[in-house]
């Protein structure tokens, strides 16, 4: 198996996923300036809700990385890579947008926690399989 082929679609999705976290990191500090909030939420909803977005993507992206790094390095085809991230990311974006707009259930953080877990599932079951030799 080329593991050239895995680690660039790892790369691909490592990108995206850091671009992700700058995204909603900017979006904190942007509210954070438009509320004039050093520290905390002042009590201010949005900025709440944009802090918790960005929370909440930190949570599950380092560990997601780690696995789709790992699916590349235990050469895994660049699909099976491709399928995690993918997963992965339209999670985090659904459930960032949800939450960004409101802290109460919403159909995108409803659909972005869904699509996290099948992505750490699908991850999980290709990691275990790819470890057996």
């Amino acid at each position: 198996m080329d593991m050239t082929a895995s680690a660039h679609a790892a790369a691909l999705w490592a990108g995206l996923h850091l671009l992700l976290l700058l995204v909603l990191s900017v979006l904190v500090v942007r509210q954070r300036r438009l509320h004039h909030v050093a520290l905390g939420d002042g009590g201010v909803p949005a900025l709440n809700h944009a802090i918790r977005a960005f929370g909440n993507a930190t949570e599950y992206v380092p560990a997601g990385l780690i696995g789709i790094a790992v699916l590349a390095f235990a050469g895994a085809p660049p699909m099976v890579v491709h399928v995690v991230g993918l997963t992965l990311f339209a999670g985090r974006v659904a459930h960032a947008v949800g939450l960004s707009r409101s802290g109460d259930a919403s159909l995108p953080r409803s659909l972005g926690v869904v699509l996290t877990w099948l992505a750490y599932l699908a991850g999980a079951v290709a990691l275990l399989f790819y470890a057996i030799p």
